[in-house]
């Protein structure tokens, strides 16, 4: 397990919102091992790298779904 700040700090630095979470979910990250970080952290990155595209998307085709 990690530290509370250090991986509340790790989230954030990732670019989640840790400031709009609650009490009890900021408890849950805190607890959150090194390997659950790691998973979450790539997971939100590789949204992150998929979102520009979809965005687009929604753009260009007024919200169609494709």
């Amino acid at each position: 397990m990690t530290d509370d700040h250090s991986a509340l700090a790790r989230l954030s630095a990732a670019g989640f919102a840790v400031d709009a979470l609650t009490t009890e979910q900021l408890d849950v990250l805190s607890r959150l091992s090194e390997h659950e970080l790691d998973l979450l952290v790539d997971i939100k990155g590789r949204l992150d790298e998929a979102g520009p595209e979809v965005q687009a998307h929604n753009e260009i085709a007024g919200g169609a779904l494709f």
